[in-house]
């Protein structure tokens, strides 16, 4: 028998799990954040998990604050059996906790307790763990606190991104939070309680996270670079003007750091404090994304210049 379920999440992450509850089971509302302006003419835009629900018939809640008394009212009136939560974006009150028959799961992009909190995808790949994954908890007042219900490991490829590996885990996710809403209905979930003293954390970046210390060995900026990928963008400084990069790879070569060893074909070749890294593409403000063999091609960048502030 199909779950009455309230669904909180935001982002496109949060997307594959709605799709994959909406056919399986009866979502009473989507809880989103409100809609945000965006872009140039700053225009409102709203959260995926809201155009989703507004295709599929389902009501929409977007409350500013978890807190809002209304809010709670109508997540009292919906009388949901669960709440499923995915990024929603904000920590959970107890009173929201509690409204659900049998409380609140939440789908998390790591293996708990490593990379508690907003940013866990994009750590993992910045501090160079080779392995990541999804656990769905049971959601507590704490930040990713709760009982753990199951889990599974995903690989970290190489070549990996922040944004190709949520891709991977948002799907992963959906699944395991169908497979726990199974086992919940036939009451064989066994909750683990974490291990605190292993916790990390993952707070939520910033835009200056994305800025590179060339002085850091090529491996760690190269990771820099894949971990904040979409967002914030790797940047650095060339000849006075913000410079984003993307693609990393390591590189032969060394050199002062941040001295540009070449520019060709090959990327955009970068010394470190050890080691060097050759960059696919280049943006400057108010250009296009470039492959570095164009990018040159309208603006030279000479072997030898240095780069950053």
């Amino acid at each position: 028998m199909p779950f009455r379920l309230v669904f909180m999440g935001s982002p496109e992450f949060a997307v594959p799990t709605l799709r994959v509850l909406l056919d399986a089971h009866e979502v009473l509302a989507v809880v989103c954040q409100p809609d945000k302006p965006a872009g140039r003419g700053q225009k409102l835009v709203a959260p995926p998990t809201k155009e989703l629900a507004l295709e599929r018939g389902v009501p929409v809640l977007q409350p500013a604050k978890a807190r809002d008394p209304a809010f709670l009212e109508e997540l009292r009136r919906l009388a949901p059996d669960v709440a499923v939560v995915v990024a929603y974006g904000k920590i959970l009150p107890q009173a929201v906790l509690d409204a659900p028959r049998l409380g609140c799961l939440n789908v998390h992009a790591s293996l708990l307790p490593r990379y508690r909190g907003a940013a866990p995808i994009q750590w993992a790949i910045i501090r160079g763990e080779t392995e990541s994954g999804i656990t769905i908890m049971q959601l507590d007042a704490g930040m990713d606190t709760g009982p753990m219900l199951l889990s599974q490991k995903v690989a970290i490829a190489e070549d990996d991104t922040a944004g190709t590996l949520a891709g991977r885990l948002a799907v992963i996710g959906s699944e395991l939070m169908l497979v726990t809403l199974v086992r919940l209905q036939a009451g064989a979930l066994a909750p683990t309680p974490q291990d605190h003293g292993l916790a990390t954390l993952a707070p939520m970046l910033k835009v200056e996270a994305g800025v590179v210390d060339w002085n850091l060995p090529a491996l760690d900026v190269r990771n820099l670079v894949r971990g904040v990928d979409p967002w914030p963008v790797a940047r650095t400084v060339l000849a006075g003007e913000p410079l984003k990069m993307w693609g990393a790879r390591l590189a032969a070569g060394a050199g002062a750091p941040g001295e540009v060893l070449a520019a060709d074909r090959e990327g955009l070749v970068v010394a470190c404090g050890k080691g060097a890294i050759a960059i696919a593409e280049l943006q400057l403000p108010g250009r296009k994304r470039l492959p570095v063999p164009a990018f040159v091609a309208g603006k030279p960048i000479a072997v030898g210049t240095r780069l950053g502030a």
